[in-house]
C-alpha cells in the first residue's frame, strides 16, 4: 500500500458529508496516481507553484497600490481565507486538503486593480468578464503554456461557485465561498482603519456588540458561529442573528469604504488606462505575446486581449500602459 492510499484510507474518519479525494470524480485527462499525495494535495501543489498564484502579490485587495507594507494585496486576501477555511473544515471533520486547494484556486483569475479591473472587463469584453469564471479558464486553460493545471472536478467547482450562483457541490467548496466572505470583510476594516478611511466608532456598535470590537474577536466569532450552525448539517450556514450582523457590516463597507471616493478615488483612472489597453491590442493583436497567440487563433482577438490583461499585475498594467502611451525622452546613441 502507497502512502497515498493510506492517507486516503485515514480519510474515512471525516465527517460522512465530507468529500473523500478517492470518491473525487476525477481530471479531465486522467493521470497516473502519486504515490505520496492524494489528488487533492497534488491540486493544491499545482496552483501554490503556478504563475498566476504568483502574480497574486502584485495585484490589489482594494486599495490600489497603497503606500505601506502592511496592506493587504490579493496574495495575502488568498492566505487568509485558506486560513479561515481550514479552520473550519477540520472543526467540521470535512476535507482540508479539497479545502485549501480551492480556498488557493479562488482568485487566480483576478484583474489588475481589484474590482475596479473586472468591472472595466466586464464592460468592455463581449459576453462579459467575471473573475470566479476567469481562475477557472486560469486553471484549465491558461497555465503551463495552455495545457492548465488539469485539477480535480471538485476543486474547479468550488473555484467557480466561490462569489454567486449555485452553491458548490461538496461542503469544502460551500465553506470557502463563506471564509472568502469572512476574510474580505474583516481585513478591509483594518486597511480602512489603518488608512484613515473609516475609525472604530463608525462601526455600527449593535454589531460590535454581537461580533466583536477587534478583527480578531469578529473572525473568530464569526468562525466559532458558522461552525455550531453548520455542525451535521448539508449545508454551510450561519446563525441568522449572526448572518444578518454580517449582511449588515457589508453593506456598511459598501457604504463606507467600497463606495468612498478617498479609498477609490484613483480607480477611474485605472479603468481607463486598461480600457486603452483593450482597445490597443484589438487593434494591434500581433503584439499580443505569444503565448496568446493560439488563443487568437482559436478563440478570437477578444479573448485572447482580456486574457492577457487580466493577468496582468498592477505595476505591470502601468509599466504597460508608459511604454505604449507615454513618450520617451530622447537619448543621444
Amino acid at each position: 500500500m502507497t502512502l497515498r492510499e493510506q492517507l486516503q484510507e485515514q480519510e474515512a474518519a471525516l465527517s460522512p458529508l465530507a468529500c473523500k479525494s478517492s470518491q473525487s470524480r476525477g481530471r479531465a485527462r486522467p493521470e497516473e496516481e502519486c504515490a505520496i499525495r492524494t489528488p487533492f494535495q497534488r491540486d493544491t501543489d499545482r496552483i501554490v507553484y503556478s504563475k498566476a498564484f504568483r502574480r497574486l502579490k502584485h495585484k490589489t485587495q482594494v486599495f490600489l497600490q497603497p503606500e505601506g507594507d502592511h496592506y493587504r494585496t490579493r496574495m495575502t486576501h488568498t492566505l487568509e481565507v485558506s486560513r479561515i477555511a481550514r479552520t473550519m473544515a477540520r472543526a467540521l471533520f470535512l476535507n482540508e486538503d479539497l479545502t485549501e486547494a480551492i480556498a488557493l484556486g479562488h482568485d487566480l483569475g483576478h484583474t489588475p486593480f481589484g474590482h475596479a479591473g473586472e468591472r472595466l472587463l466586464d464592460e468592455v469584453m463581449p459576453g462579459g468578464f467575471a473573475h470566479y469564471r476567469q481562475s477557472v479558464r486560469v486553471v484549465e486553460r491558461l497555465e503551463k503554456g495552455g495545457e492548465g493545471l488539469n485539477l480535480t472536478w471538485e476543486v474547479r467547482n468550488g473555484i467557480v461557485c466561490h462569489t454567486k450562483g449555485p452553491p458548490a457541490a461538496t461542503l469544502e467548496g460551500q465553506l470557502v465561498r463563506l471564509a472568502d466572505h469572512i476574510a474580505y470583510i474583516n481585513h478591509d476594516i483594518e486597511d480602512a482603519l489603518r488608512g484613515g478611511i473609516i475609525y472604530p466608532m463608525d462601526i455600527p456598535l449593535e454589531i460590535s456588540a454581537l461580533l466583536g470590537f477587534t478583527h480578531s474577536a469578529r473572525v473568530n466569532a464569526l468562525v466559532t458561529d458558522a461552525v455550531q450552525a453548520s455542525r451535521g448539517q448539508a449545508e454551510i450556514k450561519q446563525s441568522p442573528a449572526v448572518g444578518e450582523a454580517m449582511l449588515a457590516l457589508k453593506h456598511f463597507m459598501f457604504a463606507s469604504v467600497y463606495t468612498n471616493p478617498v479609498a477609490k478615488g484613483e480607480e477611474g483612472k485605472a479603468q481607463d488606462m486598461l480600457r486603452q489597453l483593450f482597445e490597443y491590442y484589438q487593434k494591434y493583436p500581433d503584439k499580443l505575446p505569444s503565448d496568446f497567440q493560439a488563443i487568437r487563433a482559436e478563440e478570437g482577438t477578444d479573448r485572447a486581449v482580456c486574457d492577457y490583461i487580466a493577468g496582468m499585475t498592477d505595476p505591470f498594467a502601468v509599466e504597460t500602459f508608459k511604454e505604449l502611451f507615454l513618450p520617451k525622452g530622447w537619448t543621444v546613441l
